[in-house]
């Protein structure tokens, strides 16, 4: 079983990367808007999204949000981390079958609160941005090692 470990608020220096990959599937897109509630057409109506701007239907524009999320609970900080705020800038849309990947840097360090800011960057398989903004986190005190959680299987009637 895989374990996840962290970078603690001492270990962490500024200028430290890392990075997240996760592809968009239908089955994201669908689960993200039961979890959210957004029922957006253009999120699941392939006739709707078609007549938009976009041409066909994409992604939620917070799935991408959660994927920094993500980033910041599995891969700098890691476990442990407490988010305290972000902000995002959509780029371009997120479509079915993109591969997403995060890129987060740590750009800023609070000695007195323990707080980390990050560059985050999400772009897709064509190395373009589609969405940047930074993220400040509570980074752990505490360094750990932890066996990565068995997610339950979730179906989708639909």
């Amino acid at each position: 079983m895989e374990n996840l470990s962290n970078y603690t608020f001492d270990e962490i220096t500024v200028g430290q990367t890392a990075e997240y990959r996760k592809q968009i599937t239908e089955r994201d897109i669908v689960l993200f808007a039961e979890v959210s509630g957004d029922v957006n057409p253009l999120h699941l109506d392939a006739e709707f999204a078609a007549g938009t701007d976009f041409g066909e239907r994409i992604a939620h524009g917070m799935l991408t949000g959660a994927l920094i999320s993500a980033a910041l609970a599995l891969a700098l900080p890691g476990p442990g981390t407490v988010y305290l705020g972000q902000s995002l800038r959509f780029r371009r849309p997120v479509k079915i079958g993109d591969e997403i990947t995060v890129q987060l840097e740590v750009v800023e360090k609070r000695e007195d609160k323990g707080f980390v800011t990050l560059e985050c960057r999400a772009l897709n398989q064509d190395d373009k941005a589609v969405v940047t903004g930074t993220a400040e986190v509570m980074a752990p005190r505490e360094k750990l090692s932890l066996p990565r959680p068995t997610l339950p299987t979730v179906t989708v009637d639909g």
